[in-house]
């Protein structure tokens, strides 16, 4: 493969694809972006009544694995409407309360797209002393309207999803950003090793299944669901991964990650080991640089999912070193993208029908 794999197509998908809203529990509009981009690499797709999408190559095949990234982006849920016409909120999904305010947001109703802001206090009204810190329970969206029935009126009521507008961006060439690359990165990478096998005319032994699932941000339900109906032998997980050398992060407790610095391959009880040293030789094999995380007790990721599924699926983890998740502002290396897409398309060449990873053999 080329030194860089990512084309003017590929970059122009990932824009498209990610700045397209899909809230948790509303993911279709981009399974649906997704798949285009995936058909022309592709046998066949799976949907299920949740919305996870599956690209298959090679239906027929008896062995089958899995390469998966998440679909959903955390947003937030109308909860109140007051009577004069603010908007308080709940999360759907691990939403920070804490940089809501002064944000641009967008409220989805079936009218389409009502935009409003996060309100807060000025400063000059407050005193410092006893200043009050954003909380879940004080934030509150203003749309413009001057009392719940105006509010209504435009659409708006209890239970519509908001999500920010924030949009891709590249920061000194090689740093992209924006809201949602937790995971929407996942589901690209997962699309360019399919579009990468396909150009190097690859024949797999072996039926892959490209599955981006839905709802991984309020407890990993998608995976769940896809899990137990594909019944896989192996399933190879991505998803980000903290970059803990910005500020307020103490690498003794959460492990050195770096952007830049490669994939991050991840040793946990839910990983299985001899799929896990399948991949490392796989980067070891190609030089790809890859970084090592310890992870107790579960990942947090889809690979809890699928390890734990249909009395034990041999899964793995390579993640994504990403800078201040859960923002708007969210941060990858083009280099790490690259080399997650080429460790998982090396890993899936070293794969071979028939292979449990048992322990015993």
């Amino acid at each position: 493969m080329a030194r860089s794999i990512l084309t003017k197509q590929s970059l122009n998908f990932l824009e498209n694809y990610l700045n397209n809203a899909a809230p948790t529990g509303y993911e279709w509009n981009g399974q649906k972006l997704w798949m285009e981009y995936l058909e022309p690499y592709v046998d066949e797709f799976m949907t299920d009544t949740y919305g996870t999408a599956v690209a298959v190559i090679n239906p027929d095949a008896e062995y089958r694995v899995v390469i998966e990234g998440h679909a959903d982006e955390i947003s937030w849920y109308v909860n109140y409407i007051s009577e004069n016409g603010l908007l308080y909120v709940i999360r759907n999904g691990g939403s920070d309360h804490q940089i809501a305010p002064s944000k641009v947001v967008n409220i989805h109703t079936e009218k389409g797209i009502v935009p409003g802001v996060f309100g807060w206090p000025a400063i000059h009204t407050r005193s410092r002393a006893k200043e009050e810190p954003p909380k879940p329970e004080n934030i509150f969206i203003d749309i413009g309207a001057k009392n719940k029935k105006e509010v209504e009126k435009m659409g708006v009521h209890v239970g519509c999803v908001i999500t920010y507008p924030d949009q891709f961006h590249i920061l000194n060439k090689d740093k992209f950003v924006c809201r949602a690359l937790d995971n929407r990165m996942g589901g690209f990478m997962i699309a360019e090793v399919a579009r990468l096998l396909h150009k190097n005319k690859m024949k797999l032994p072996f039926g892959l299944y490209i599955t981006n699932s839905v709802q991984e941000e309020i407890g990993l339900r998608g995976a769940e669901m896809i899990a137990a109906r594909l019944k896989p032998q192996v399933a190879i997980v991505t998803d980000v991964t903290h970059d803990t050398t910005t500020p307020m992060i103490d690498k003794k407790k959460q492990g050195l990650a770096k952007i830049g610095d490669g994939p991050v391959i991840a040793y946990a009880p839910a990983v299985q080991q001899k799929l896990r040293d399948l991949i490392i030789s796989a980067a070891t094999d190609n030089d790809i640089p890859f970084q090592r995380a310890a992870l107790s007790r579960a990942t947090g990721t889809d690979t809890d999912a699928f390890a734990y599924s249909n009395e034990g699926v041999a899964s793995a983890l390579i993640s994504l070193p990403l800078r201040y998740m859960h923002t708007t502002v969210e941060m990858v290396h083009k280099s790490d993208v690259e080399n997650v897409i080429k460790l998982i398309y090396e890993s899936l060449l070293k794969i071979e029908p028939g292979n449990t990873f048992s322990y015993f053999e």
